[in-house]
């Protein structure tokens, strides 16, 4: 189990960790983030997670000139990187925000510099995406503010996520099944590897990522043992943007936060037990009584 700065703690026996991914669903703009952090609360996710990237670093060379199309016109895809990029000034009013509201917030730090800058926050978690988990030197980087740390393992060979976790430890590490497709279809989401994750690291948290259209395989993810798990998530799955169309909107995020806590309810305990509830039919309907036990 994992406590987190905030509180809330994330493990076997705790309440499902759900995570709204926020990403860059906001499209660059603050008042749509606090829209999307406001139907998280509501909806009772325990958080929700942004992207921060330092273009200049995380943007291919050869890409920084190539013309898109964008709700800004058709600009440069660097040009289109920094317009949906947030600075210091946005993330201080959603940190402000998020605390009115009661909900944890982090990032996925896709270079170092961005790491340092979402420090000033004192999140309570970090992220490292799927196409993260080979750069060791950020995972370390991220390691060493001294809080705790999501792998995300899509895109990823059983040997990587080895070697990952060989670079780091286990420490204070959270661990995600992933497969990064957008969206992803039925037949490689996997859902069996949150056991595999679990038998090759047993005492380490293991959750979801998903990127799938849908909400019965992530509530599937949780009664498979998932710790916590990720969505991303979005006002309208219409609205421009490459992440958009496998987001979940907020009617389908506040019914996956209630099908979640439903089934953690029903998990119950493994304990075999004759309930108060059952007894009337107990006494209407078994004919025949049961020998008592040997001694």
């Amino acid at each position: 189990m994992i406590t987190l700065s905030s509180g809330k703690q994330i493990g076997t026996d705790c309440p499902t960790y759900i995570i709204a991914e926020i990403g860059i669903n906001h499209n660059g703009s603050l008042d749509i983030a606090k829209q999307l952090i406001q139907e998280a609360a509501t909806a009772g996710c325990d958080a929700v997670k942004f992207q921060k990237r330092t273009p200049v670093l995380c943007v291919p060379r050869e890409q920084w000139h190539q013309k898109r199309d964008t709700p800004w016109g058709r600009i440069t895809y660097m040009q289109y990187r920094h317009k949906v990029e947030f600075g210091y000034e946005e993330f201080a009013e959603i940190d402000s925000y998020c605390k009115e509201l009661g909900i944890d917030w982090f990032a996925s730090c896709w270079d170092e510099p961005s790491v340092d800058f979402i420090e000033k926050f004192d999140p309570p978690v970090y992220k490292a995406a799927s196409a993260s988990l080979t750069d060791h030197a950020l995972l370390a980087k991220m390691k060493s503010t001294g809080k705790p740390l999501m792998l995300s393992t899509g895109m990823s060979q059983v040997e990587e996520i080895f070697a990952a976790v060989d670079a780091i430890g286990l420490d204070n590490v959270l661990i995600a099944h992933s497969t990064s497709a957008y969206p992803c279809p039925l037949h490689e989401l996997n859902l069996r590897m949150i056991h595999t994750l679990g038998d090759y690291f047993p005492a380490t948290p293991i959750g979801y990522s998903g990127h799938e259209t849908g909400l019965a395989t992530t509530v599937a993810a949780v009664a498979m043992g998932a710790c916590f798990v990720e969505r991303h998530f979005t006002l309208d799955r219409a609205m421009w943007g490459s992440d958009q169309a496998a987001s979940v909107e907020p009617v389908g995020m506040r019914r996956l936060v209630s099908d979640i806590r439903s089934v953690e309810e029903a998990k119950g305990d493994g304990v075999k037990k004759v309930y108060d509830s059952e007894m009337g039919a107990l006494s209407k309907l078994r004919r025949v009584k049961a020998e008592p036990a040997l001694a």
